[in-house]
């Protein structure tokens, strides 16, 4: 279950100063496709990946509500730094979302989280003709996990391995079909001296290329079974605390990201109209009715955006019970922020004018980074699929799907 926090830590854990160095950082990483070193040192340094583990274990003991703020103003300066750490700062919150509950099984992930092991995820997955890949992410699986003594091996082709330059703990999922009528999931985590996996560097990319993720190719990389955290049923039916876990800190600190995007970028668009004058007009273009319509609409798109995020991550964090619609109202969320902060973004760009088309403007960057929310896990058209369903009563693993 999800964490009751007794207090809540309004602290904010980066400088302004650290913030502004960040931004001054980022039109390099991503000029170079080079990985954020600099700054994740900062972070390390400041406790920042630490945020969400019980103080009890080293950590501040944040909730999911307290690290969604944190990460939207990150990513307000630094949007692929808080993408990036969204990949570790999730599995430390199921972790500790399941310690708060009485599971212990994840105390480990904590322990070593605050003594300074970087976690990745690794459940993004390339399809073949024999296996085609899955809309379903965490659920199923294209790689293979093999009982072998002691463990799994873990055979497959992972993408988007956020982290991949840092991470000492590698967090993936793989079928294991040894039963054919009763397959399982299996979630655990490879250790970065782990011998059978390689990592690819195939990121040249959009968007959010400070995150350098690349490509983990598993043969047979071994997995001890005091690091095989879950073996569950497949699709939505084995989604326990732990996988359902993973969806709300993952997903909604995904929305948080592209949300501190969009307000910087309405920000920005505001500031620009001040400035901006014509012949025509006596005052700014903040006075001319079409400039105020399109900062209007942005403007209640940001604030429905930031009420649902904060809504789904304080109820979350409060341990609300939504029963069978919690993963409903996850998807949602992220689906909703990431479509309605595109648009924020793009239309900020708009009103920004001709000069905003130069790169030294860092709008192409922002541009570009706003473009890939949609990318993320999961897409609109799955969270729409299992809003309905759910709404409608209907079984989610049901096969066929339609008709």
């Amino acid at each position: 279950m999800a964490a009751v926090m007794e207090e809540t830590h309004t602290d904010t854990i980066l400088t302004e100063a650290q913030l502004e160095a960040f931004r001054a950082r980022a039109a390099g990483y991503d000029e170079r496709n080079e990985f954020f070193h600099e700054d994740f040192e900062v972070l390390k340094e400041t406790g920042y990946l630490t945020q969400n583990v019980p103080e009890e274990l080293g950590g501040m003991g944040f909730s999911l509500a307290e690290v969604s703020q944190q990460q939207r103003r990150l990513a307000y300066y630094a949007p692929a730094d808080a993408l990036a750490v969204n990949m570790h700062l999730y599995w430390a919150g199921v972790a500790a979302d399941l310690w708060y509950a009485g599971d212990k099984s994840l105390e480990w992930v904590l322990r070593e989280s605050a003594a300074g092991e970087v976690f990745a995820a690794g459940h993004a997955e390339s399809g073949t003709a024999e296996y085609p890949g899955y809309d379903k992410p965490l659920l199923y699986s294209t790689t293979k996990a093999e009982r072998v003594d002691g463990g799994y091996c873990f055979t497959g082709h992972k993408q988007f391995g956020t982290l991949s330059p840092v991470w000492t703990r590698f967090g993936l999922h793989g079928i294991d079909d040894s039963d054919p009528d009763n397959p399982k999931i299996v979630h655990g985590f490879l250790t970065r001296d782990t011998e059978g996996y390689r990592i690819d560097e195939t990121w040249d990319v959009l968007g959010m290329r400070a995150t350098c993720s690349q490509d983990t190719v598993l043969d047979a990389a071994f997995v001890p079974d005091k690091h095989i955290a879950r073996r569950v049923p497949v699709g939505f039916g084995g989604a326990d605390q732990f996988v359902l876990a993973a969806f709300a800190w993952a997903l909604t600190g995904f929305g948080n990201v592209y949300c501190g995007m969009a307000k910087y970028a309405l920000d920005r668009a505001i500031e620009s109209v001040k400035k901006k004058r014509v012949v025509t007009m006596q005052r700014s273009m903040a006075w001319h009715a079409e400039v105020q319509h399109s900062v209007a609409e942005m403007a209640i798109k940001l604030m429905a955006v930031e009420a649902m995020l904060d809504r789904t991550a304080d109820d979350w964090s409060a341990r609300v019970d939504h029963g069978p619609m919690w993963p409903a109202r996850i998807l949602a969320t992220k689906t909703y922020a990431v479509e309605n902060a595109w648009q924020i973004v793009d239309s900020a760009f708009e009103l920004a004018g001709g000069g905003a088309i130069f790169k030294s403007t860092g709008w192409e960057r922002l541009l570009r980074d706003a473009r890939l929310g949609r990318i993320h896990p999961a897409n609109g058209s799955l969270t729409r699929e299992v809003v309905a369903k759910s709404y409608l009563g209907l079984d989610l693993d049901e096969e066929p799907r339609w008709g």
